[in-house]
């Protein structure tokens, strides 16, 4: 049994009339995480990997820097709560305490503004290349494996990979999450992410750059639009951000040094 769906009654309606038939809707539950005895945050997502989307979740913050920060991590799935402890609550967790409750990711997102001053100091330079072929290919196995949401129709999908292909995939209602899902694993896993890219089927919004800029992504690649926000952090950010891609055809907003032929 797939929990990450259900299945119930709907009625459709075409130009060939009415009818009653069964279809799938993704699954969206509450994930509270306590942080150091006690209660953080609420998340809305999809029930699966919650693990990693903790671990992610923290990292995106800046509440840990790797797997080594967290002492224990236990997920309780029958109560929707997953309990952490870091081995330095330290003060920004104390200013952010006070039960939260973040929406399914996409509207506003939760990164703090206040990284921007350090990010900006030490741009990412990192010298990885991409053509335009690679880049179409990744996008299609992106959307090749979207399983979820060809039954459902509402999630969102995301993978980390390199030039030669996809190392981790994860869809979730919220395209927040589905990031957040993905650092938290290469944290588990003690995978590198300074030499990866993020693929993403959602638009490029300011909160998803700065997820990514933060812990050294160089290449950010979406079927969606940027922001203007976005594209502007990008550049100063010296991130590579390719929107719309749809087929052999995309925009490169930032960062196109990265782009050649091969």
């Amino acid at each position: 049994m797939d929990t990450r769906k259900k299945e119930i009654d709907v009625l459709k309606i075409s130009g060939e009339g009415k009818e009653k038939l069964k279809d799938y809707v993704v699954q969206e539950s509450p994930l509270t995480i306590f942080l150091n005895d006690q209660e953080f945050v609420t998340l809305l997502c999809t029930p699966e990997k919650q693990d990693y989307l903790t671990l992610g979740f923290l990292r995106s913050e800046g509440l840990i820097k790797g797997r080594e920060d967290v002492l224990s991590l236990e997920v309780d799935e029958e109560n929707g709560t997953v309990t952490v402890e870091t081995r330095e609550p330290g003060k920004l967790s104390e200013k952010l305490f006070g039960k939260r409750t973040i929406t399914s990711g996409c509207g506003k997102g939760t990164i703090f503004y206040h990284v921007l001053d350090s990010l900006t100091e030490s741009p990412i330079n990192t010298e990885i290349y991409l053509s335009p072929e690679d880049i179409s290919r990744l996008m299609k196995d992106l959307q090749g494996r979207a399983d979820l949401f060809k039954t459902t129709g509402g999630v969102h999908s995301s993978a980390l990979g390199t030039k030669e292909g996809i190392l981790s995939f994860c869809e979730d209602i919220g395209r927040h999450n589905a990031v957040d899902k993905l650092i938290g694993e290469c944290i588990a896993k003690d995978v590198s992410l300074e030499d990866k890219l993020l693929i993403t089927s959602g638009r490029l919004s300011s909160e998803i750059l700065l997820k990514a800029a933060k812990i050294g992504i160089p290449i950010l690649l979406s079927r969606a639009a940027p922001t203007a926000l976005s594209v502007e952090l990008g550049q100063k950010l010296g991130v590579t951000m390719v929107g719309f891609i749809r087929g052999k055809r995309m925009n490169v907003y930032a960062g196109e040094w990265r782009i050649k032929e091969d």
